[in-house]
């Protein structure tokens, strides 16, 4: 599943969006690209399942492949 994050900075948001969505699905894989804002999540989960995860963390973002 893919995410897009509206309000991305760089610096640490790789850390915190991967330990973010950690608390969801601790065994999940995740790919954080900063410069494109895109966050991919291999999990056996649903992708609606993360989005409290990112806003929690801070984040806005959007599904963009379920």
């Amino acid at each position: 599943m893919k995410f897009q994050v509206k309000n991305m900075m760089s610096g640490d948001a790789s850390q915190v969006i991967a330990q973010a969505i950690g608390t969801v699905d601790p065994d999940a894989k995740v790919n954080v690209n900063e410069s494109t804002r895109d966050v991919t999540v291999d999990s056996w989960l649903l992708a609606e399942e993360f989005l409290i995860a990112f806003e929690e963390a801070g984040y806005d973002v959007r599904i963009t492949e379920g």
